[in-house]
């Protein structure tokens, strides 16, 4: 008789241990918004004016020289109010991108 109570009110304990823990849990962060690009010489940049999170500039560059092909570059991961840079390899733009996270 005992352990059948056991069985009928462990379910309902974690339930109850999950829906706690779910009510604790940190809210999401929202990503940067107002993002724009830019080209500046041989620097790509990328500029966020809200949000939280971070964004980073990211470029897709086809080489002057074929046999290199596809080349990538990334600027590092900054927070809203900030300017990511990095530097354009020499060739064709085919993107350049703010990554957000």
């Amino acid at each position: 008789m005992l352990s059948r109570k056991w069985a009928t009110g462990l379910p309902a304990a974690t339930l109850l241990a999950t829906a706690l823990l779910a009510g604790l849990a940190p809210a999401a962060h929202a990503v940067p918004d107002g993002c724009t690009t830019s080209v500046n010489g041989s620097t790509a940049e990328s500029r966020c004016t809200g949000g939280t999170g971070q964004h980073q500039i990211a470029i897709t560059v086809l080489h002057v020289n074929p046999s290199v092909g596809y080349v990538y570059n990334v600027g590092p991961w900054v927070s809203p109010g900030q300017v990511s840079a990095a530097t354009i390899p020499p060739g064709t733009i085919i993107s350049i991108r703010a990554n957000k996270r």
